[in-house]
């Protein structure tokens, strides 16, 4: 039995990967993206937030898709809010200000789908804008 698929293909094992930590109670696991593959032309991942904890709003420059994985969600798409749980998506063009955060009392875990390999988080209170998982993505904070 093999332990990895021949390359380029890649097999993710959440628990071998290195957690970004986001600060204030938000970390996040990179599953696939320019870090580990050179053909991917996709970014994936899953971010854990704690109990009322989210991440500010901000925008892409690519499209994303989410997918609740454990937990509950609030979601504030174009300044609409929206509660998931378990099992719904969310698709959120390019461009778009959103935001999720954990409305539970237990941890919360969402999966997420980049439309490219080379992505930005921009914050729509600063307009600063960084590089996806880079030093300065940081934010994850109570939302209370």
């Amino acid at each position: 039995m093999c332990t990895q698929p021949a390359q380029p293909n890649l097999l993710i094992r959440p628990d071998e990967v290195e957690r970004f930590d986001r600060g204030g109670g938000v970390a996040t696991v990179p599953y696939v993206g320019k870090w580990n593959s050179e053909k991917a032309v996709i970014t994936t991942g899953q971010t854990v937030f704690q109990p009322g904890t989210g991440l500010p709003l901000h925008s892409h420059n690519v499209e994303e898709s989410v997918l609740i994985l454990e937990g509950e969600a609030t979601a504030e798409i174009d300044g609409e809010f929206f509660d998931l749980e378990v099992g719904q998506a969310t698709w959120v063009p390019a461009g778009i200000p959103h935001r999720f955060f954990n409305r539970g009392e237990g941890v919360m875990r969402i999966y997420w789908v980049y439309g490219g390999r080379d992505v930005t988080r921009t914050i729509t209170a600063t307009g600063e804008t960084f590089e996806h998982l880079s030093a300065s993505d940081k934010g994850g904070a109570p939302t209370s």
